[in-house]
Parts: structure tokens; C-alpha cells; sequence
């Protein structure tokens, strides 16, 4: 797979993690930001699963972090620097709708990981996956925010048909 979807992971995983931080130090925002950033990786690689779409992502561009951040409440709180916020325009509003459904959902999560392995973006290993889809006591206490099913509710809703159908049976992924 030659598509570079990491600027979409990234900037959707930390608006994950800015919107539903970590309960605790140092040791929960790391994990907290782990499992976000898997959650996006399997939303991304579902949403985009050939170089192809990839490529037509980066021409159309993401989307960004507007309506996410309008459903949340996130914007009420003023940017002071346009600059540092930037990483916004490279959030996927359905990536997130996706990766919070698959948080909220542990089913829903071994289903995805288990979807990836027909497509040409990993293994798709649930070892690969392992605080996504089995997470243990410690992730979910440093995750508590991002994987809560009411607070997360808004943002998975979204595009969660989409996800299901992407997931159906009969359907596979092509590489």
C-alpha cells in the first residue's frame, strides 16, 4: 500500500484524545492517545481501503474538524493561534464517527480488525490491535472519557450505518 494516510490518523486521533482526554498522569495520556490512534488506523484503513481512495483523499482533502467539533461543544473555545491549530483540517469527520463507534463497541472493533485482513493495508492481527479490541483494566481506566458509549454517542451515530455496512456480510475490501 503505497497511500500515506497518516496525517488523517494522526489528526483524528488527537482530536480524539483532545476531546475525550485522559483520566490520570502521564502513563493514561499515553495509552489514552494508543488506543485513539488505533481506533483511527482501523476507521481509516475501513474508510479508504485501496490506494485509489487514498489518493482521492488527498486530492478532496479530509474535511476537518468543524462539525466535530460543533457537536462536542469544542467550538466555544476561542483558537488563539490559527497556526497551531491546523491539524484540524486533517480530521476525518467519518474516521472519528467510526473510530468512536469501534471504541464504544468491542464487537464492533473485532469485527473491523477481522475486516482488515482482506484489505491491503495489514494483517489486520487483533496482537496488531490489542488496546482496541482487548483492552485491559489499565486502558480502559486511562480511556474512560473516550471509550464512555453516552459521551462518544453523538460522534459514533453519525456515519455508524456506513460502518455497519462497510462491515456486512458479503461485503469484502479489495486492495
Amino acid at each position: 500500500m503505497q497511500a500515506d494516510l497518516s496525517p488523517v490518523i494522526a489528526a483524528t486521533a488527537q482530536w480524539l484524545t483532545r476531546a475525550f482526554p485522559a483520566t490520570g498522569g502521564a502513563l493514561a495520556s499515553a495509552l489514552c492517545e494508543v488506543q485513539a490512534r488505533q481506533a483511527a488506523t482501523v476507521a481509516a484503513w475501513l474508510r479508504y481501503p485501496t490506494a485509489m481512495d487514498a489518493a482521492l483523499l488527498g486530492l478532496a482533502g479530509p474535511g476537518g474538524s468543524a462539525r466535530l467539533d460543533w457537536i462536542t461543544g469544542a467550538d466555544a473555545a476561542p483558537d488563539e493561534d490559527e497556526d497551531a491549530h491546523a491539524w484540524r483540517s486533517w480530521v476525518d469527520e467519518v474516521v472519528a464517527s467510526w473510530a468512536a463507534g469501534l471504541l464504544t463497541d468491542p464487537d464492533l472493533a473485532a469485527r473491523a480488525v477481522a475486516a482488515l485482513a482482506e484489505g491491503g493495508h495489514g494483517t489486520g492481527s487483533p496482537a496488531e490491535f490489542r488496546r482496541l479490541v482487548a483492552p485491559d483494566a489499565g486502558d480502559r481506566g486511562a480511556a474512560a472519557l473516550l471509550r464512555h458509549p453516552d459521551l462518544l454517542a453523538p460522534v459514533a451515530e453519525l456515519h455508524r450505518p456506513q460502518l455497519l455496512d462497510r462491515l456486512g456480510p458479503g461485503h469484502t475490501l479489495t486492495a
